[in-house]
């Protein structure tokens, strides 16, 4: 199906509730809608040795928390790669993709590049010379950022989300899930004793290896992170509504959740 102005989407959703089912089934029923996953950008960096990458890597390792500044500059870099910004400075849009042994690139411009793009300004904290572009093929679903109200108010300054979608199913339900939840620990693969059984009860269907709970599948360790999650997920949630820019789509399994949501995605950016 395709969009007629371009979508920039965020799906919130508390632990379980199908968050990346539905992000999964967004992007196969849109083909122009791509996804921008902040965890993502970070591991590409760190693996490509990436100035930012590096900057990143050693923070980790020190036991810190990337900075807000640090995730807003990788997100806005990405976004001007793809063309999706209108024109910004390009002495720093190359600091997330080029690697410092990458030839044909200048030590001394590099460094400078460096230095703008790691110690310059913040970018929420000044005047913006870039614009959103609004074709479709501008189109994205935003993961992993913002997770907080003042996150959501920086990101703004860069590029205005225009659907922030609640996704909400009752928290029996999602306990009902979590107790039925095994997974294939080498491979990633999940299943479900109520909907999505593995061929021979407790193996894997591709290797025939034993599955495991994971560690925090249990109630006492779930309900932490729910609560947590409401914590934090209201000022966030309150901020889009005042945007004008929120809504809720609640159900008690992905495939009820689904059509709800194609039919809000498509009442804004299709029809």
């Amino acid at each position: 199906m395709r969009l007629r102005r371009a979508a920039r989407v965020i799906l919130i959703g508390a632990p379980g509730v199908g968050k990346g089912t539905q992000s999964e089934r967004l992007l196969q029923r849109f083909p122009q809608l791509s996804s921008i996953s902040s965890g993502d950008l970070l591991r590409h960096n760190v693996k490509n040795r990436t100035p930012l990458g590096i900057k990143v890597e050693s923070t980790m390792k020190s036991g810190g928390l990337v900075s807000d500044s640090l995730i807003l500059r990788l997100i806005t870099n990405e976004l001007n790669q793809r063309g999706w910004l209108e024109s910004r400075r390009s002495d720093t849009l190359t600091l997330a993709t080029s690697s410092m042994t990458e030839p044909n690139i200048d030590p001394a411009a590099f460094r400078a590049a460096e230095d703008a793009f790691l110690h310059g300004p913040d970018l929420s904290s000044r005047a913006m010379t870039s614009a959103a572009k609004e074709c479709p093929t501008a189109s994205f679903l935003l993961d992993g950022f913002p997770r907080t109200a003042p996150q959501a108010e920086r990101l703004e300054s860069i590029i205005p989300i225009n659907l922030v979608v609640s996704l909400k199913t009752p928290l029996e339900v999602i306990m009902e899930r979590i107790a039925g939840r095994w997974v294939h620990g080498p491979s990633g693969r999940i299943y479900n004793t109520t909907f999505n059984a593995p061929r021979v009860r407790g193996k894997d269907d591709v290797t025939g290896e034993l599955l495991t709970k994971r560690s925090d599948d249990n109630e006492e360790v779930y309900k932490a992170r729910w609560q947590k999650f409401q914590e934090t997920s209201e000022p966030l949630l309150e901020h889009y509504a005042q945007k004008g820019v929120l809504m809720e789509v609640e159900g008690m399994s992905s495939d009820e959740i689904s059509p709800r949501l194609y039919e809000a995605f498509e009442k804004r950016f299709v029809h």
